[in-house]
């Protein structure tokens, strides 16, 4: 195996007091020490599948943690994790015995195991979802978390390579990631590779082997660049610390793949990091190095200035150095250096109160924060998970508020991404953007230094269609959450609209119902209460007519009437479950039926819709509709205009149809010959009386052959 990876020799308790005693007082290693024994007498005749007492695993863990300094309560957290779930002791006794904090931890970082799940998936899912929910109140929960599994990464030999294989993919999917989200690059590179060696063990071995087949000669060279940068920079009077560094096998298999490069390609690439000791002195290197090699353009990343989402800040370039080498080079103070390798953990967040001041605390504080924002807007658990791996995935970008706030998105964000990370009422209500001053489309992909500003209107809302393009687990999310609970309110209204309707024939509204009538059919369909009737009905998974008979099935009245002559009022407003067809685009003036759709709720058709030909006779799948007196707004027609194909004469038709109030959304030309041509184009229109006045308009020109609405 890489010699990158940690090896995994049993630690004994007294090896972890000596190395807690480097850092911490002595009564706070005792409590530690205390925790441990509490978790061998908890875990007493238990084993780990290796064989190995089952305390050997809480002891690992706290050990790791101890590597990254971390406080007491983190390490008897460490010590404790698996009692909830595997000894039966109650959350409350650990409480007792170590403080609400010291079990808030363990409960956080325990695993479900009372609920029964549909499948893995959404197991996993669950997990995580409660692990967040447990993060947003102690961010110490997931370090504890990523400590564990890196440990069970660790002795992952001893399981089945089936079983292997689906913990190596949670790994790579979620937990590095997650590291790696949080600044703590160590703990990313071992979880990576050691997940590649469980996932592809050949491959991860064969490209193990190239390296090291290589390494020879590569040493040679890096240590030729080495002394090169030593020796300019000594020259200058800079003390630094100047070091090459490997590149570990996930990052080489997963370049590999993406940029469909050769080994050899990508081991052409040589990396190193210079370490100085102050944040002005990073700056001054840079230059130095710049004289020394030739910098590639447009290779430079600033992110001293504008730090990673994560916290992490180095400067970044690119050289082409002896004999045309390419060189990556990093520089970064000592403090950013051991950020960038423990993220969180490298700071003391838990012995001091002001940690307004600590940054990387404060972004990972953020993005847990949203993460809990995901999940109450989420629909289930896998949908939670869906946006949160978006949001895993960060290349970012940094663009500008009107105010000179730099808001941080990931590749490939749009404005809409934007308006959600300001705030998500902007988000729900924006109608448009300026990037760099200047009116663009909500779906324009941003790129690093615009300005962009965020038009609202107290009338805007999410458009499904923004769905397509949006990058962010955030906006996704949003957006989701506003249609589902849009859909619902309007499913309510449709649906009691078209009970009401239906009871008519009893001169009867659903209000005068009696009360114990209605109870019996929720119960007989399994339903909570009367809304979430109405919005089976409107949703058209329950014919009203249906409903109407068994509300009313012991009633005095008799037999149900028809109402087939009592239309359902149509107006411009209905929203999401009331829709208008796209085969036979309905206007204000045609004749017009409605269609039960389940799932979809009301289609409104043409009357003499061909589509509809197939579901004429049978009942409950049509229901009358008519236009209100007071309908507005503006529908879509599709017209057929046939032209003598001269030149500029569909700019005549536009130029034609825009006098007329008639906006164009989509058009097809078709050339049928070189004499004439046919133009298709779907037309915005008020009404029916509209549509025909623009007919008439466009007959009268003497390059129109004929024109017509299509059927």
């Amino acid at each position: 195996m890489s010699s990158t990876l940690v090896s995994d020799k049993p630690i004994t308790i007294d090896e972890l007091t000596d190395k807690l005693e480097n850092y911490l007082p002595a009564e706070r290693v005792q409590s530690v020490r205390r925790a441990y024994f509490y978790a061998q007498q908890a875990h007493d005749g238990q084993t780990r599948r290796s064989g190995e007492p089952y305390v050997t695993h809480p002891l690992a863990v706290a050990n790791i943690l101890a590597d990254m300094h971390m406080d007491p309560e983190s390490l008897m957290a460490a010590m404790l994790h698996d009692v909830i779930e595997d000894t039966g002791i109650p959350k409350d006794a650990l409480s007792q015995q170590f403080g609400g904090a010291v079990a808030d931890l363990v409960d956080g970082v325990s695993k479900l195991t009372q609920i029964e799940f549909s499948s893995r998936a959404e197991m996993q899912a669950e997990n995580f979802q409660k692990m967040a929910m447990a993060m947003a109140r102690d961010i110490r929960v997931i370090l504890v978390k990523l400590a564990d599994r890196l440990h069970n990464m660790r002795t992952l030999g001893a399981l089945k390579p089936e079983k292997g294989r689906r913990i190596a993919r949670e790994t790579l999917d979620i937990y590095a990631p997650i590291a790696h989200r949080l600044g703590m690059n160590d703990i990313r590179l071992e979880l990576e590779d050691r997940g590649f060696y469980a996932m592809h063990p050949v491959r991860a071995t064969r490209i193990d082997a190239a390296i090291r087949s290589v390494r020879g000669n590569r040493n040679e060279i890096v240590s030729k660049i080495t002394d090169a940068l030593q020796q300019c920079l000594q020259r200058e009077g800079h003390e630094v610390m100047v070091s090459g560094r490997e590149k570990h096998l996930w990052s080489i298999y997963q370049k590999m793949k993406s940029k469909h490069k050769s080994f050899t390609e990508i081991m052409d690439v040589y990396a190193f990091r210079i370490v100085t000791q102050s944040v002005d002195q990073c700056y001054r290197v840079l230059g130095c190095i710049h004289n020394l090699y030739k910098p590639v353009p447009g290779a430079f990343k600033e992110y001293i200035a504008i730090p990673k989402t994560n916290g992490y800040q180095s400067l970044h370039t690119v050289l082409i150095g002896m004999h045309g080498v390419p060189i990556e080079v990093q520089i970064r103070t000592a403090e950013m250096d051991t950020m960038a390798n423990h993220g969180i953990a490298s700071h003391s967040l838990y012995k001091t109160s002001d940690e307004d001041d600590l940054a990387p605390h404060t972004r990972a504080r953020d993005w847990v924060q949203g993460l809990l924002q995901l999940q109450q807007q989420a629909g289930n658990p896998l949908e939670f998970i869906e946006h949160v791996k978006v949001d895993l995935f960060p290349d970012e970008v940094y663009v500008f508020t009107p105010k000179g706030k730099i808001i941080e998105l990931p590749q490939g964000a749009t404005a809409v991404d934007f308006a959600y990370a300001v705030h998500t009422g902007v988000g729900d209500r924006c109608v448009a953007a300026r990037i760099n001053n200047r009116l663009s489309p909500l779906s324009q992909v941003l790129e690093s230094g615009q300005h962009v500003q965020i038009i609202t209107s107290p009338g805007g809302q999410p458009n499904p269609a923004w769905l397509d393009f949006v990058a962010t687990g955030k906006a996704r999310s949003a957006i989701r959450h506003f249609l589902k609970t849009q859909r619902v309110s309007e499913s309510v209204v449709l649906g009691k609209r078209m009970l009401n309707r239906t009871l008519q024939a009893y001169q009867k509204t659903v209000d005068e119902i009696d009360p114990q009538e209605i109870q019996r059919v929720l119960e007989q369909h399994q339903l909570a209460d009367a809304n979430a009737l109405f919005e089976e009905i409107g949703l058209g998974n329950h014919i009203p007519f249906v409903m109407a008979q068994q509300l009313m099935a012991t009633s005095a009245e008799g037999e149900l009437k028809d109402v087939g002559e009592v239309p359902l009022l149509v107006s411009d407003s209905e929203g999401m479950v009331m829709s208008f067809a796209g085969c036979c685009r309905p206007i204000p003036g045609d004749q017009i039926i409605g269609r039960i759709s389940p799932g979809k709720g009301v289609v409104v058709h043409r009357d003499d819709c061909h589509n509809l030909n197939e579901v004429r006779g049978k009942s409950g799948e049509l229901t009358p509709v008519a236009w209100s007196g007071e309908v507005t707004g503006e529908y879509l027609a599709d017209i057929r205009v046939e032209v003598e194909n001269i030149r500029g004469v569909f700019a005549s038709l536009a130029a034609l149809l825009a006098e007329e109030g008639g906006n164009i959304d989509r058009v097809d030309i078709a050339e049928k010959d070189a004499g004439y041509a046919i133009i298709n184009l779907t037309v915005g229109v008020k009404s029916r009386v509209h549509l025909a006045s623009i007919l008439r308009r466009v007959h009268r020109k003497s390059w129109v052959l004929k024109s017509g609405r299509k059927k």
